[in-house]
């Protein structure tokens, strides 16, 4: 019997989804799973400029994926939800899968038509 999900549950699941659906946001993301950096190595890492990480940081920090600290002048982020980390490994790991498959075919394909993949 498929489990019926609350329409509630479900606004909840699309946002975080919008969230994640920027590239900038999950190489932001990516930066932060190695642990707490500043925003100006954020900015080094992503090849971004300052504003731009700052607007996604808000709103990566606003929907609670990630934590801010602040120590003078700097500020700090670090991954604050657990969900960010196994959501990129179950994504990348199905990716990866998929690109395995794609040379597989193509392999096939390959051999088929008696040149070597």
């Amino acid at each position: 019997m498929p489990v019926t999900i609350p329409d509630e549950i479900l606004e909840r699941m699309a946002e975080k989804f919008r969230t994640l659906g920027d590239p900038t946001r999950l190489a932001i993301l990516r930066a932060l799973l190695g642990g707490e950096k500043s925003v100006g190595v954020v900015v080094a890492e992503t090849g971004q400029n300052q504003a731009n990480v700052s607007k996604h940081l808000k709103l990566l920090a606003e929907a609670g994926m990630v934590r801010r600290r602040k120590e003078g002048l700097q500020v700090f982020y670090v991954v604050a939800d657990p969900l960010v980390e196994s959501l990129c490994e179950l994504v990348c790991g199905t990716i990866l899968r998929e690109a395995e498959a794609d040379v597989e075919r193509g392999r096939k394909i390959m051999k088929s038509w008696g040149r070597r993949g």
